[in-house]
């Protein structure tokens, strides 16, 4: 027996050198060894499985007023029995009962009379509407991971809002969002806000702390004018910050905005909102008809749509600028990228008073045949035989302007009709390259094809 407790007494001062020796190297201390392994674990869970549409759950603030004419907005980004969130009303929509499943079932707005004193805003239901976040998150907190609100005006792209909101952890908390296209809508507001109307999504960690201070929080800011400055407020109160998203699009801009999608940045196409106060975005529909044409490029390849690619004719010094799924500039002059990524002026300012109106460059209209483009619209989709997607873009209008003579009097009225041909594969997300194209075009005839690829690795657009 004496031996026994010698051999243990000896085994033990052995394992125990052997720790101390082990935890004074470098490479095997805690503090590196099992810190990095407690963060790849971490790591696994957070990312072993992607976000979809499922973990998403969406708040829409409408109003029975306007429902009749803004319903077909959000029936063409909808998805019965996909698509998980409610559209909150003033009162209950009878005029449109039997419910139809196209539409978001809908939820009355809470009573918000206990908040009279406080509810001194320029907008009288910014309380109410702030609120919706709220709501949102006690009718459905289960299997949640973001929630994305909205207006009853506002389009969004939900393929690419998944997409998106897989580059973030949504274990943390983020307020991800874009501030308005006026300079001068945001110095009313902050330059820090996400525009509700374009929308934005907050992480469900966020939303649940927000739940329990949101109506203390609502009191702090009695003077705030509008929802989404209370709410930016409220989260800056919580320590968090607006993350940017280049792609929510809240069009603080008049008019047409043909110009402003004709050069989108490069960035995912997520929302458009204030289709009531813009043309229709295609010539010859309404708006309704505009929005269901664009959703027919969007239901095919979302991560390309309205992704600008540019590449040059050289034999007659032309220059193709598209816009996938939307349109097609083509020019009678060579032009680099960084001059047609600057919108044209087709739009008027949503505020003449602040100099410079927008939060980007543009380009002004022009007459200069060198400098007008021809103007061709999405038309048709199909796939060829060897399963490319082929998008068709047809003329709006004749220019009515002369060949560009400082480049050759190389005139493109002929053509009629542009076609892109791209690949099946979706677009690479965040770090990747613009695609490249290659134009197939021959002399005379009155359609120009477009075929776009990837970009050969130090291949120039120039």
């Amino acid at each position: 027996m004496a031996c026994l407790w010698k051999s243990i007494a000896i085994s033990g001062l052995v394992v125990y050198l052997f720790y101390i020796l082990l935890s004074n190297n470098p490479c095997c201390q805690r503090s590196t060894l099992f810190t990095n392994l407690k963060q790849k674990r971490g790591s696994e869970r957070i990312f072993s499985s992607r976000t979809n549409i499922s973990h998403l759950v969406f708040g829409v603030a409408g109003s029975t007023q306007v429902w009749g004419r803004r319903r077909s907005y959000i029936e063409s980004w909808w998805r019965p029995n996909i698509t998980n969130g409610y559209l909150f009303l003033e009162r209950t929509p009878t005029n449109f009962f039997p419910w139809p499943s196209s539409s978001p079932p809908f939820r009355i707005y809470e009573e918000i009379t206990k908040f009279k004193e406080w509810n001194k805003h320029g907008m009288p239901h910014a309380i109410r509407m702030v609120r919706v976040i709220l709501q949102t998150y006690r009718e459905r907190n289960e299997n949640v991971r973001w929630y994305v609100m909205a207006d009853d005006d506002t389009v969004l792209f939900v393929d690419n809002l998944v997409d998106v909101l897989n580059n973030y952890d949504h274990e943390k908390c983020f307020y991800i969002g874009q501030h308005s296209e006026s300079v001068g809508a945001n110095l009313l507001n902050s330059f820090e806000m996400a525009f509700g109307g374009a929308g934005y999504a907050l992480s469900y960690p966020l939303v649940e702390i927000l739940a329990k201070n949101l109506d203390e929080c609502i009191k702090r800011y009695p003077y705030l004018f509008g929802s989404d400055h209370i709410l930016q407020s409220c989260l800056a109160d919580l320590g968090v910050s607006l993350t940017h998203e280049r792609g929510f699009h809240q069009i603080d801009i008049h008019g047409d905005i043909s110009g402003f999608l004709s050069a989108h940045p490069q960035s995912p196409f997520l929302s458009l909102h204030h289709l009531d106060v813009v043309e229709p975005l295609f010539p010859s529909m309404n708006r309704s008809e505009a929005v269901n044409h664009l959703m027919k490029a969007a239901e095919v390849d979302q991560s390309r749509l309205l992704q600008q690619t540019v590449c040059y004719h050289k034999p007659q010094n032309w220059t193709f600028s598209i816009s996938w799924g939307y349109s097609a500039h083509l020019y009678e002059k060579i032009h680099l990228t960084s001059v047609l990524q600057r919108p044209i002026e087709t739009f008027v300012p949503w505020s003449k008073w602040t100099r410079p109106p927008h939060m980007f460059n543009t380009r002004p209209r022009s007459n200069d045949p060198c400098e007008a483009p021809h103007v061709f619209f999405f038309d048709s989709l199909e796939k060829d035989s060897e399963n490319q997607i082929v998008t068709s873009y047809i003329r709006r209008l004749p220019r009515n302007l002369m060949a560009c003579s400082s480049s050759g009097n190389h005139s493109a009225d002929h053509v009629l009709r542009v076609r892109v041909l791209s690949p099946t594969n979706r677009l690479g997300g965040v770090g990747s390259r613009r695609e490249c194209c290659d134009i197939a075009y021959v002399n005379g005839t009155n359609i120009a094809e477009v075929k776009l690829r990837a970009c050969l690795k130090y291949e120039i657009v120039a």
